[in-house]
């Protein structure tokens, strides 16, 4: 692995670790209006980029036809609020660990799709991994409660999970990681505002408790702000079916926050499932590789 690779995943390892500890900031947000948070964080983080653009960096936004504005809509709308969404609403009948599972496959369906989508064949090294880090993301959360209900929304995340990396590839090209995020941040924003006027009302939104305040702040600043331009970076160096290798890291993150958060334990199953974690994504991005002599 070059030194630019090792970049490119050194980034999209942080990138994940960021948003798994932002599923335990999210569990302090369980009494505030969802859309209207959503809709916070989002917009919060939009203003957040503007200044770190530059002068002129928007203008790579006239660049953009319909048809990409449509998959920035589809981008935010499949793959943050609809991912969120799908997520609530699978923990409503399901444990959490259930959802988790299902968005853990996430490397596998990409490791698939995208090679075919480009008209190649699925590259077996990155295939094998993504089984790995599957398996380990089922170790350190197990399996809980669900019915059927739980199960759907939890494929409706896994979905959301998938569009978010694969719906992003041909716009990161035109725009770049800040002015992508900062961009698909203010689609994301207007969409969890309608719906949350479609669902609350005037009630969309409220002053947040200190808790509530120090939890956006940490979605809107690290989860979203760093995290997803981080993971873009790793994505221009590494691509996108290895760097998705490492949604894994999100359920480690999760279990580790939440034992210094929520006081729960981090047992043999996490650090095995850590493991597999980590072997995974060491074969699917080569490092395991044999390099033959000149």
């Amino acid at each position: 692995m070059n030194a630019n690779a090792l970049r490119g995943v050194l980034l999209v390892t942080l990138a994940y670790a960021l948003v798994g500890a932002s599923f335990t900031a999210n569990s302090l947000l369980g009494s505030y209006p969802y859309a209207g948070g959503q809709a916070l964080r989002y917009g919060a983080a939009c203003l957040l980029l503007l200044p770190l653009l530059g002068r002129g960096g928007l203008a790579p936004l006239r660049t953009l036809t319909a048809r990409h504005w449509v998959r920035l809509a589809a981008l935010a709308g499949v793959g943050m609020v609809g991912f969120n969404l799908a997520v609530l609403a699978a923990e409503r009948t399901a444990e959490p660990a259930v959802p988790g599972v299902l968005v853990g496959c996430a490397p596998v369906v990409v490791a698939v799709l995208v090679p075919l989508t480009e008209g190649r064949r699925p590259a077996p090294a990155v295939l094998y991994g993504a089984l790995l880090v599957a398996a380990g993301a089922f170790t350190v959360q197990g399996w809980g409660r669900t019915d059927l209900a739980g199960i759907g929304w939890s494929a409706a995340a896994l979905a959301g999970e998938v569009g978010f990396t694969v719906l992003a590839v041909p716009v990161l090209r035109l725009l770049g990681p800040k002015l992508l995020t900062a961009a698909v941040c203010g689609v994301g924003a207007a969409e969890a505002a309608l719906v949350g006027l479609v669902v609350d009302g005037a009630g969309v939104v409220r002053m947040p408790t200190a808790v509530e305040t120090g939890a956006l702040i940490w979605q809107a600043a690290l989860a979203t702000v760093v995290g997803f331009v981080l993971f873009y970076m790793g994505v221009q160096r590494v691509g996108m079916e290895r760097a998705t290798l490492f949604t894994g890291a999100i359920p480690v993150a999760a279990a580790l926050s939440a034992v210094l958060v929520a006081d729960a334990a981090f047992g043999l199953p996490q650090a095995a499932g850590s493991l597999l974690v980590g072997a995974g994504a060491a074969v699917g991005t080569g490092l395991f590789a044999r390099r033959s002599r000149p």
